[in-house]
């Protein structure tokens, strides 16, 4: 297994005993960087280590704050406003270049769909 599928299933896994997930934002909001095809994802951890990891380690992401969500919200606003604005889900993004698992919000919704 990868490490960005390990990083993956971690998420799959965590996000429902956290009931929330994390992202990072600035004074300019919450970072959507383009990957080497163009496609934008914002990242979401699912736990706020994991995100402070990210900030410490990675130079575009110093100064960021972890930023905490309510799963219900990131589900019911969040995914559905990623989906409209043409944005992908960054999934448990880890190491010195920030990298993992970009995945279409229909997907991600789709593996919660089961939670309350």
């Amino acid at each position: 297994m990868s490490l960005s599928a390990a990083h993956s299933a971690a998420f799959r896994r965590e996000v429902p005993q956290e009931r929330r997930v994390w992202s990072i934002r600035d004074t300019a909001g919450f970072p959507a960087p383009r990957d080497a095809t163009g496609n934008r994802a914002m990242p979401f951890w699912s736990k706020p280590t994991r995100a402070g990891r990210v900030v410490e380690a990675v130079a575009a992401y110093q100064g960021f704050e972890v930023v905490e969500i309510p799963v219900r919200d990131w589900l019911d606003s969040w995914l559905p406003g990623l989906r409209r604005d043409g944005l992908l889900v960054g999934v448990n993004w880890a190491g010195a270049l920030a990298t993992g698992y970009d995945v279409a919000p229909s997907r991600v919704a789709g593996w919660f769909a089961e939670l309350d």
